[in-house]
């Protein structure tokens, strides 16, 4: 005989007398405002979503660990790095760029990639993409990246003729345009693309000594993308394909994984590097910076509430341990107000306090009070400097993670120009060197068939000339000539 379930009670734990039927004046009469459950019910119901993301707003994702599997302590003092074999619970949300809630996941776009470890010293975010690159690179001009990739404030719809405004207006989006309009722009699944942080961060270790340094973790199913054509025919078959493949793979026991490659730069040589080693639009190569395994990613738990764990999920880029900081990277700089200030808008300034976000070591500071707070600190002094045995801060121990040297004027400047900074050099190398013919061909194609929906002639012209031409002049003519325009 199966367990008698619960009975229902309100939301204040008092039984309730019906889940079908409200409370009326007779059979027919109309409905009371005193049925308390189901004025309780209809207000909740009302409130019941939080506000969405302005951008990486569908995604999923799930809990599971990092192994370090190579001794770092060379590079970096963090906790949770000092030990090869030691694991640290992590979550990873995936999410798509400019999609809203809805949207299908095949469509073609940038994969976010937002990571928590939950590590002994607090937590640790790391948020980036599934490309090593990115559109802009100061973010000034984030805001209207975002905008161009979104709804047009006339009609509601999205428009291509925009997004080709932005771009060809910004030539140091073409890496990332040429490996959003390649077959990467549309992977298969979240479980057959790598993720990456973009941008840079510092490591410092024991002795003070610091590192730039970026992160890749390379998938070990294998990199599998869609064509074009197979993404558009995915769209009529599942909108959710990539939230389900990651449910059913973890739920068959068959847990993704990827291997964790760091680039390491040691601190004086990004100086003199050939071009801005903190320029989010430029990878690091390979040859110069060699890519070593350091450890390992899997993912072995689904989500026991998706609302609750992966909605309310909120990823700050300020929140570092002790070895790891920010860079002059300008993207990272702005995304540490931006991304956690997020959070306090979409669910509280206690955001930090649900059970997705908070850390597995202990919090002691002087915040109080506000909307949602259910941590409290009894008798604690609220207010620093004390007599009484707060919380106090060890400024020998714990310093902020710092690059300066020397005062510089402050002024609003591009970043200082190296011998290479060139923003086509690099797709233009992507395109010759790394692409198969295959690769090729797709790449034009879809560039071709996204320029050809609702994209002016003028624009089309400034995409060739002054865009893809630059990239490459053998692709520039290829597109010029798919498009009836003069090479």
């Amino acid at each position: 005989m199966s367990e008698r379930p619960p009975h229902t009670t309100t939301d204040a734990g008092s039984p309730v007398g019906s889940d079908e039927y409200s409370l009326t004046v007779g059979a027919g009469g109309p409905v009371l405002l005193q049925d308390t459950y189901l004025i309780e019910k209809l207000a909740h119901f009302v409130r019941e979503r939080v506000p969405d993301r302005v951008y990486h707003v569908k995604g999923g994702g799930a809990f599971g660990y990092f192994e370090v599997t190579a001794d770092v302590t060379e590079w970096t003092k963090a906790a949770f790095l000092n030990e090869v074999g030691k694991r640290t619970p992590v979550l990873l949300r995936f999410s798509s760029v400019a999609g809203e809630e809805g949207y299908p996941d095949s469509d073609r776009d940038v994969r976010g990639w937002a990571m928590r470890f939950y590590t002994e010293q607090g937590n640790y975010d790391l948020v980036g993409n599934n490309t090593p690159v990115f559109f802009v690179r100061d973010p000034m001009k984030f805001p209207d990246f975002i905008h161009s990739q979104e709804r047009m404030p006339a009609t509601g719809l999205r428009s291509n003729n925009m997004q080709w405004d932005f771009w060809t207006l910004s030539p140091e989006s073409a890496h990332q345009v040429t490996v959003l309009m390649s077959d990467r722009g549309t992977p298969r699944t979240w479980r057959h693309m790598n993720g990456y942080s973009s941008d840079t961060y510092m490591w410092e270790n024991a002795a003070g000594k610091k590192f730039w340094v970026k992160y890749h973790f390379k998938t070990e199913q294998g990199i599998e993308n869609f064509t074009d054509a197979e993404a558009k025919a995915m769209r009529a078959e599942d909108l959710d394909c990539h939230r389900r493949d990651l449910w059913d793979a973890i739920a068959r026991e068959e847990y993704p994984s990827w291997r964790l490659e760091m680039q390491i730069m040691p601190y004086e040589e990004a100086a003199d590097y050939r071009f801005n080693p903190f320029d989010i639009t430029k990878v690091w190569p390979h040859a110069d910076y060699p890519p070593m395994t350091v450890g390992r990613l899997v993912l072995d738990r689904n989500p026991e509430n998706f609302f609750a764990q992966i909605v309310q999920a909120g990823f700050d880029v300020a929140n570092f341990v002790p070895g790891i900081g920010p860079s002059p990277d300008r993207m990272v700089l702005a995304r540490m107000f931006a991304y956690g200030d997020s959070s306090r808008y979409r669910t509280g300034p206690n955001y930090a306090q649900l059970p997705v976000n908070q850390p597995l070591s202990g919090v002691h500071n002087y915040n109080k009070d506000g909307p949602m707070r259910y941590h409290h600190s009894g008798n604690q002094p609220v207010y620093a400097p004390n007599s009484y045995g707060g919380p106090k801060a060890d400024p020998q121990r714990f310093r902020d993670p710092s690059w300066f040297t020397e005062a510089a004027e402050i002024m609003r400047a591009a970043y200082e120009a190296h011998p290479e900074d060139d923003d086509f050099v690099q797709p233009g190398m992507l395109y010759r060197q790394v692409m198969t013919q295959t690769d090729r061909d797709h790449l034009v194609g879809n560039i071709v068939a996204h320029l050809s929906q609702g994209v002016e002639r003028s624009m089309q012209e400034r995409a060739v000339g002054d865009y893809w031409t630059r990239v490459d002049s053998d692709l520039g003519a290829r597109i010029a000539r798919s498009l009836g325009l003069k090479p």
